[in-house]
């Protein structure tokens, strides 16, 4: 070990060790046998499949071409074993107390090997070494295999990424030197209360592992997040309008309607008054109103994209011109809630309405031809069984299906090292307000959900003119001529911004492409205090998004101003400020309402 200290070390009272490990076998034993009961319940139904997504067949196709080319497999293998003896010789030369470059290091920003031991313990530097050794190759071998679809690469890479990440080192008690040194000085405590917090995770899970990110009870929505100032003014069966109150005397003319996806809630964009978007654009002196989506049951089973449409973003605007008298708005879009946007501006151009001035879209896919790692779980086998599943469960996706598969995204940030903290090292998560939004999950109608999925991911209608049709209107996206603002984030894994690009070729209108630093949701919700990401420009047109950032300008802060900027010149001018309320809409209720407060569970 690193600390050459004697550990102080703990010994633990043996009567109540064994009192704590009675009680733990006896909930153990309970949800085992509750979780044998509903695998045989689950094998019992008709149709139940046991690869629901469709792994088995990808990795027998790889398995397949490996042996169809032995002489690559054989130096593969060669590789492999040359490494191994690289590793093994600078190894054997700090062993001796000698210095050697390693063989094999971290990404950058790998927190996993963050411990001091991993670098200064020959025995747990060769253990890290001789995992990302095994690691790159395996992922090399697999990703240089020829023969294999498009579809089935992107699969066996993903789920093969899976596997590394979860045969960690980082990941065990007798491989981590943090967990190992904590087990010591705490006399075995820590693994003690880490099975605790396993068997709560399992209990509230009802037999499903529902890891704990971080403090449920240290956030209240309302209370201590999404606490910017307004009130309810319209609201129906899928969601509710919220319009905030000024904190400017004069406000632009057009007020600002802004559509959030339902897959997540509406307040990652109201967290805190630090970054809280919402909040500053009202500083702005914008009139803004955000849509707040119902967390849909099964009476709500039915709802379609067409729905969502129509109750959404079309009452909206109606609505809004109740609230404020103003017949043209501008509007943001984020993620799901930008192609509901796109489709929607489709739809009214066809019906020759221009309540909408302007639109920006976060973070938003329309071409879905290279849509990321999502496009992993999309395929027809999978789709087949995920609509089994919702018509089983009442007409619905679960929210924690969705929160699971994001994961799966991140899986070392966002599954394994609270594995690590919760489970071996017994702690407690940290109080985060981004984690405790991450895990306030929604549900998905079956209806929308399933049109979603196959249209766009699968079949990819959007983009195609006339081949999805919305309140029998046929969709054109390149019919939009409105002035547009595109956000994407750099390190996005939801809405890779090499895909979200494409929708500049598609737009006929003024289109400015911003291209913000970090991903998804910290690229999108980065205040201009205190400096963080940066953000790139670029005037010019590019047929692809590598010649666009070729000759883009790199900035330093936020891009919050740029849009503001960009914003002003749609803004219809100023007039005094409006009050929530005070129009033809009369307040419901204070925001953030009522419908974001229904969790996925109840």
């Amino acid at each position: 070990m690193a600390d050459s200290q004697s550990p102080n070390v703990k010994v633990p009272d043996p009567v109540e060790f064994a009192k704590t490990m009675a009680r733990i076998g006896d909930r153990s034993r309970q949800l085992v046998a509750e979780f044998v009961q509903k695998q045989a319940e689950t094998a019992g139904k008709d149709g139940a499949s046991t690869d629901p997504l469709n792994i088995g067949s990808a990795f027998f196709e790889l398995t397949t071409r490996l042996m169809a080319d032995p002489a690559r497999l054989v130096q593969a293998q060669i590789n492999l074993w040359q490494d191994y003896m690289s590793l093994w010789q600078t190894a054997t030369r700090r062993f001796f107390g000698e210095q050697a470059a390693p063989v094999a290091e971290p990404a950058p920003g790998d927190r996993r090997f963050k411990d001091q031991a991993w670098q200064e313990s020959f025995v747990f530097d060769f253990i890290k070494q001789s995992y990302l050794l095994t690691a790159r190759w395996l992922q090399q071998t697999v990703k240089e295999t020829e023969g294999l679809d498009k579809k089935t690469a992107q699969k066996v890479d993903f789920y093969t990424r899976q596997f590394v990440d979860a045969m960690a080192p980082s990941n065990f008690l007798m491989t981590n030197p943090e967990v190992l040194r904590a087990t010591i000085e705490s006399g075995g405590e820590n693994l003690v209360k880490g099975l605790d917090n396993l068997l709560k995770d399992l209990e509230r899970g009802k037999g499903k592992l529902a890891i704990k990110m971080t403090d449920m009870e240290a956030f209240q929505v309302g209370k201590n997040i999404a606490t910017t100032p307004g009130k309810v003014v319209f609201q129906n069966n899928l969601m509710q309008l919220i319009q905030y109150s000024p904190t400017t005397d004069k406000v632009m003319k057009r007020p600002l309607l802004l559509v959030p996806p339902w897959i997540n809630k509406f307040y990652i964009l109201d967290l805190r008054p630090a970054n809280s978007f919402i909040k500053w654009a009202v500083s702005q002196g914008i009139t803004v109103f955000v849509v707040s989506w119902v967390n849909p049951d099964e009476k709500l089973a039915e709802k379609t994209f067409e729905d969502y449409m129509f109750e959404g973003p079309l009452a909206a605007i109606d609505a809004i011109e109740k609230a404020t008298g103003e017949k043209e708005i501008n509007a943001i879009g984020y993620c799901i809630g930008g192609t509901l946007m796109a489709a929607t501006l489709s739809y009214m151009q066809a019906k020759k309405d221009e309540r909408i001035a302007s639109i920006t879209f976060f973070t938003t896919l329309v071409d879905f031809a290279e849509a990321g790692e999502l496009a992993v779980f999309i395929d027809e086998e999978q789709l087949q069984a995920l609509e089994s599943k919702m018509e089983k469960e009442g007409g619905y996706l679960d929210g924690g299906a969705m929160s699971t598969t994001f994961n799966m995204l991140r899986a070392n940030d966002l599954i394994w090292s609270f594995v690590v903290n919760n489970y071996l090292l017994g702690k407690d998560p940290f109080p985060f307000d981004l984690l405790y939004w991450n895990a306030d999950s929604t549900r998905m109608p079956a209806a929308m959900h399933s049109f979603y999925l196959r249209k766009m991911y699968q079949e990819n209608k959007l983009v195609e003119p006339g081949a999805i049709r919305l309140g029998n209107v046929p969709i054109d996206l390149t019919k939009i001529k409105l002035p547009t603002f595109i956000l994407s984030t750099r390190e996005d894994h939801i809405a890779p911004w090499r895909s979200t690009f494409a929708a500049t070729r598609l737009y006929k209108g003024p289109v400015k492409f911003v291209l913000s630093g970090s991903g998804h949701i910290a690229g999108v919700v980065n205040p201009p205090e205190p400096v963080k990401y940066g953000y790139w420009t670029n005037e010019k047109k590019a047929e692809t998004p590598e010649t666009w950032l070729e000759s883009a300008t790199q900035h330093q802060g936020s891009w919050w101003p740029e849009w503001r900027k960009w914003l002003e010149a749609y803004s219809g001018g100023e007039v005094a400020a409006r009050k929530p309320g005070d129009g033809k809409l009369k307040a419901i209720e204070d925001a953030p309402g009522s419908y974001v407060s229904v969790k996925a569970q109840e």
